[in-house]
C-alpha cells in the first residue's frame, strides 16, 4: 500500500515538474515575442521622421515614401499572435526601407544631413536589436516546441493546451534579396 502511494506521489510530482517546465517555456516564448514587438514598434515610430527628412530632398520619389508608409501600417495591423504574418509584413517593410536608403545614395546633400545620418544610425541600431530579439525568440520557441513534442511532456502538453510556436523568420525569398533602385 505504501509503495503504491509512493509511486503515485512520484508520478504526481513528475507531472507537476513537466507542467511547470511547459509553463516556463511558454512564458519565455511570450517574453521573447514581446521583445521583438517592442523593437518593431521602435522602428515603426522612427519611420515617419525618416520619411519627412528624406522628403525634403527627394520630393519626386513620392511612390517610395507611400510604399514605406503603407507597409509600415500593414505591419502594425498584423494581429499580435500572428508570428508568420508579422515576419512576412516586416520583411516587406525592410525591403522598402532598403529602397529608401538607396535613394539617399543619389542625393549627396541628404547623405550629409546630420538629422538623416542620426535617423539612419538609429534605424541600423534598431535593426540589429530586432535581429537579436528574433534570435532570442526563436530559441525560446524552439525550447517550447521541443518540450511540447517530446515524450512524456507531449502527454501533459496535450492535456493542458500547450502548443508549438511559429518561428519568426523570413519565408519569402524575395524579402532576402537586395532591393534594386533605378533612377
Amino acid at each position: 500500500m505504501y509503495i503504491a502511494l509512493g509511486i503515485l506521489a512520484l508520478v504526481a510530482v513528475y507531472l507537476v515538474v513537466i507542467y511547470n517546465g511547459l509553463v516556463k517555456a511558454r512564458q519565455m516564448a511570450e517574453e521573447a515575442w514581446s521583445g521583438i514587438d517592442v523593437q518593431l514598434k521602435r522602428r515603426a515610430d522612427l519611420i515617419p521622421n525618416l520619411i519627412e527628412t528624406v522628403k525634403g530632398y527627394a520630393a519626386h520619389e513620392k511612390g517610395t515614401f507611400e510604399e514605406v508608409v503603407r507597409l509600415r501600417n500593414q505591419a502594425q495591423a498584423v494581429p499580435a499572435g500572428d508570428v508568420a504574418g508579422r515576419a512576412q509584413a516586416e520583411g516587406m517593410l525592410s525591403q522598402a526601407l532598403g529602397k529608401l536608403f538607396a535613394l539617399a545614395e543619389a542625393y549627396p546633400d541628404l547623405k550629409a544631413n546630420q538629422n538623416f545620418s542620426e535617423l539612419q544610425a538609429s534605424l541600423e541600431t534598431i535593426e540589429s536589436e530586432i535581429q537579436m530579439s528574433r534570435r532570442y525568440y526563436n530559441g525560446a520557441a524552439r525550447e517550447l516546441n521541443v518540450k511540447v513534442e517530446t515524450f512524456p511532456n507531449n502527454l501533459v502538453a496535450g492535456q493542458f493546451g500547450f502548443s508549438k510556436r511559429d518561428y519568426f523568420e523570413i519565408t519569402n525569398e524575395a524579402d532576402r534579396a537586395v532591393p534594386t533602385v533605378k533612377f
